[in-house]
């Protein structure tokens, strides 16, 4: 859900966040590799698309390549000459390495989870019916976002037999998310960083609060 959606139609941001979806890969086949080998696929992924950015920027015939294949699906920000920004796509991968290697697997994993589902119905839900604003955004796609994130962790959790500890963990993260999205661009971050991010702390900091106090441990619950 970003600030700039009505810089490109709706049916290019369906299209865009069509693309965003696909990047559920990235955690699905994280979880079948093993933990360095995961994180080096990663890391020449985001080299390449740092890379790809670059020539963009600073290469013309690129550029032109570039804009003709997608350029109806990028951002005013992203297209600008006067300084350089990364794509989306570049942040996606950055947020995917180092969500992964920052935090213990199933917390990167669901906070990662959490950017692109939640990220996609907040911003398409609140970009169509979000008339009342909440911080930088609507209060329908915060309210999305916070849903969708809680419905990711309830998924998870079944998924791996957690306890009920990261249930609970992860609805607080959820709203900390929700809320840091929604502030992300007077806060001058990009949200696939600062969506991650704000879950996977708030969901570690307070994971490791209740072990400390004797209650179900789920934070190494992948290896």
């Amino acid at each position: 859900m970003t600030g700039t959606s009505s810089q490109i139609t709706y049916s290019n941001e369906l299209a865009r966040k069509g693309i965003h979806l696909a990047s559920m890969l990235i955690p699905i086949i994280y979880l079948q590799v093993e933990h360095w080998t995961g994180i080096g696929i990663l890391v020449s992924m985001t080299a390449v698309s740092i890379l790809i950015d670059s020539l963009m920027h600073f290469h013309e015939p690129t550029r032109r390549v570039m804009l003709d294949a997608v350029g109806s699906l990028m951002r005013t920000h992203e297209l600008r000459r006067d300084r350089f920004h990364r794509t989306g796509a570049s942040w996606v991968l950055i947020a995917a390495t180092s969500s992964f290697l920052v935090f213990p697997s199933i917390i990167g994993v669901t906070a990662f989870t959490v950017l692109i589902v939640s990220d996609t119905f907040a911003a398409l839900i609140g970009r169509r019916y979000g008339a009342r604003p909440f911080i930088d955004k609507s209060v329908v796609g915060t309210i999305t976002f916070i849903i969708t994130a809680m419905i990711v962790v309830v998924v998870y959790g079944l998924i791996f037999s957690l306890p009920w500890t990261f249930y609970a963990v992860g609805l607080v993260s959820s709203i900390a998310s929700g809320v840091a999205e929604a502030a992300s661009t007077r806060l001058h971050l990009d949200d696939n960083i600062s969506t991650p991010f704000s879950f996977a702390i708030t969901m570690w900091v307070l994971g490791a609060i209740l072990v400390a106090t004797g209650l179900p441990n789920f934070i190494h619950a992948l290896p």
